[in-house]
């Protein structure tokens, strides 16, 4: 590193704590502002990827008064686990403020119970729809399923 650079670099480092103060509150309301842009992608991203679901099992007449169980579910679980995913960060960062490792892990073990218990949710919503559909349907309902927990984990 050359001499005007290490002059830069200090200087820099000088100048941020002086400059927090004044750039924090605008980093919080940009936070806020992000914080509902991802709750809004969030619904967003849920009723395309249920509708994708759908549209990808063709369903006959029959077929769709099953559907509607299965959708109320899924909309459900997606947005109670978006609400305890918030609460969960909010949650775990206190914890690590205060180093309470064991309340993280009470924490943790709470929110997989609940995934279990989602999961179980869905699982029964799904059935009487899947014992109604056709192997071409049950094997795509399969792929598309995979995708839609694979996509819903990651936000």
């Amino acid at each position: 590193m050359n001499r005007h650079s290490l002059v830069c670099a200090v200087a820099a480092g000088l100048a941020l704590p002086l400059a927090l103060p004044l750039v924090g509150p605008a980093v919080a309301q940009h936070a806020a502002a992000s914080a509902q842009l991802a709750e809004e992608d969030r619904a967003a991203l849920t009723d395309a990827r249920i509708a994708a679901l759908k549209a990808g099992l063709k369903l006959t007449p029959a077929q769709e008064k099953h559907w509607e169980s299965l959708d109320k579910v899924l909309r459900e679980v997606a947005s109670a686990r978006a609400a305890r995913r918030a609460a969960f960060r909010e949650r775990a960062a206190e914890f690590a403020e205060k180093d309470e490792v064991v309340q993280a892990m009470k924490l943790g073990a709470k929110n997989l119970i609940a995934r279990g218990e989602d999961l179980q949710k869905v699982a029964e919503a799904t059935a009487p729809l899947f014992e109604n559909l056709d192997a071409a349907q049950k094997h795509r309902f399969t792929l598309l399923l995979r995708s839609f927990v694979a996509q819903t984990a990651q936000k």
